[in-house]
């Protein structure tokens, strides 16, 4: 398993990073934890085109977390190495309790209280923890979140 950028958000989540980092519309990318037990494989997670569709499939979402919506989203457009990449601040939950974890989803949420059906999941990154009530972070890699970039 590792991290991936879905099939519908390919192409896509370097707008949808920019979008949440202007704040267009109260715009933001927020991060949904997924439980381990009962998780899709990786091929059949980056096929669903909204949040709610994931989540109708054999995924749980471990609610006890809870989502966090990206902080300090930032766009990177590199016209040397030819890539454009986005970051955000790490995810933290403190005191984080229940059920252990296996992936976070990073969605693009248009207006910052879209219903599930219109979440889009754009990347899916591993996150297996075991909550056990202390604080968890989630670390943004020193290259971003995600790169989208011409194949070599």
């Amino acid at each position: 398993m590792g991290d991936f950028v879905t099939n519908v958000g390919k192409g896509r989540h370097v707008h949808y990073a920019s979008v949440a980092e202007a704040g267009t519309g109260g715009a933001v990318l927020t991060a949904v934890v997924l439980e381990a037990t009962g998780l899709e494989t990786d091929d059949a997670l980056q096929d669903y085109d909204t949040l709610s569709a994931l989540l109708a499939g054999a995924s749980n979402e471990q609610t006890t977390m809870g989502r966090k919506d990206l902080a300090n989203v930032t766009v990177t457009v590199d016209d040397t190495g030819n890539e454009a990449s986005w970051t955000a601040d790490d995810l933290v939950w403190t005191d984080a309790t229940g059920n252990a974890t296996g992936k976070i989803v990073i969605c693009y949420d248009p207006t910052g209280a879209t219903a599930d059906t219109g979440l889009i999941p754009l990347t899916i990154h591993d996150f297996a923890v075991t909550p056990d009530g202390t604080t968890i972070t989630a670390s943004v890699d020193a290259d971003g979140v995600a790169v989208s970039s011409n194949p070599s």
